[in-house]
């Protein structure tokens, strides 16, 4: 049995959940110590649970220690099999990292699965639904399973109910290069915001136009449902021949609305002033399905400790070798 720490490396819940996704397409049981050791409040949340209490469903898997605030759990995979399901966090845990949790193993079962989560769709520390419809699944598509993401209805951080739904046609993963993200074809940025004054949004597009050379037609304000919030998100995007990255900037109690917008706009300059590939967010998605498929490269910025500490899980579980090499222009070569 594998035996893992929970507190090395960046200490968070991404090292349950690569885990988690790995035992049920390797067959490998593990045992994780010191869960999320070096959060505020480490051990299981709410998201936490419902990620691998989903992965049990899935995959007929026998979990001890799976309760609130646990800091030990022992998971023993069983077979992964495809079908209609429905998990809801209950809280406005991401429902992103609930499907990242599972969605390999389902994109390698036997027959298609329709799957629908109920919880946050955009939340402060996780991808958002825009990242993973637009950035992420159009690469794993490249790569062979077909995934459709839909989104039935936003929810933000702290009242959550929004609701996500996956149509995955399922394919072996076949190995790929994601060197050369071409040449830039659009810019797009839009501030969502629902339930809030809308001086806020306003407050955002104004800081966009300053910051960002994009035109006045790419900047965008949308109007949710009042019931939909109270939230707000800026959302801007950059779509390459090859690759599309998304940047998220979130509203939080006491963050001033020009905060938001200026620390999203520094992000998407720093990436498209670099030629990588993949933003960071991207390169952490990127890892696993490469290290399922034998191997591949990609280029990215500054590698982070989260992706480091998710390359260290895989390993775990793979025996795979992953490299980073930072290379003439600044960028850095993934290889697995």
């Amino acid at each position: 049995m594998i035996t893992i720490d929970g507190s090395a490396g960046e200490g968070g819940g991404q090292i349950l959940r690569t885990a988690v996704a790995l035992a049920l397409v390797t067959e490998q049981p593990f045992k994780i110590e010191n869960i999320r050791g070096k959060r505020k409040k480490p051990g299981l949340m709410r998201q936490h649970l419902t990620s691998v209490a989903a992965a049990c469903e899935i995959g007929n898997a026998d979990c001890s220690g799976l309760e609130i605030g646990s800091s030990e759990l022992v998971f023993r995979p069983g077979a992964v099999r495809a079908g209609s399901y429905r998990f809801a966090v209950g809280t406005a845990g991401s429902t992103g990292l609930v499907l990242q949790t599972i969605l390999l193993p389902l994109a390698l079962a036997g027959g298609p699965s329709h799957v629908a989560i109920e919880g946050g769709t955009h939340n402060s520390g996780a991808p958002p639904f825009d990242f993973l419809e637009r950035s992420f699944l159009p690469i794993l598509g490249k790569m062979g399973p077909d995934v459709q993401l839909r989104l039935a209805r936003h929810g933000f951080f702290p009242r959550g109910g929004g609701r996500i739904e996956a149509e995955i046609t399922p394919s072996s993963l076949r190995r790929i290069e994601c060197v050369d993200r071409g040449l830039l074809k659009s810019h797009q940025a839009m501030v969502l915001s629902a339930g809030l004054p809308r001086e806020i949004a306003e407050r955002e597009i104004k800081v966009l136009a300053a910051n960002l050379d994009w035109s006045d037609e790419s900047i965008v304000k949308r109007d949710l449902p009042g019931d939909q919030g109270p939230g707000n998100i800026v959302v801007l995007e950059s779509a390459y021949e090859q690759v599309t990255e998304v940047v998220a900037g979130f509203a939080k109690m006491g963050l001033p609305a020009e905060r938001v917008a200026k620390q999203a706009a520094a992000r998407m300059l720093g990436y498209d002033k670099s030629t990588a590939f993949a933003g960071p967010y991207l390169a952490d998605q990127l890892l696993l399905p490469m290290a399922l498929a034998g191997g591949g490269r990609f280029t990215t910025v500054k590698p982070s400790q989260h992706t480091l500490t998710n390359i260290d899980t895989i390993k775990l579980f793979t025996g795979r070798s992953i490299s980073i090499e930072q290379t003439q222009d600044g960028t850095h070569l993934v290889r697995i």
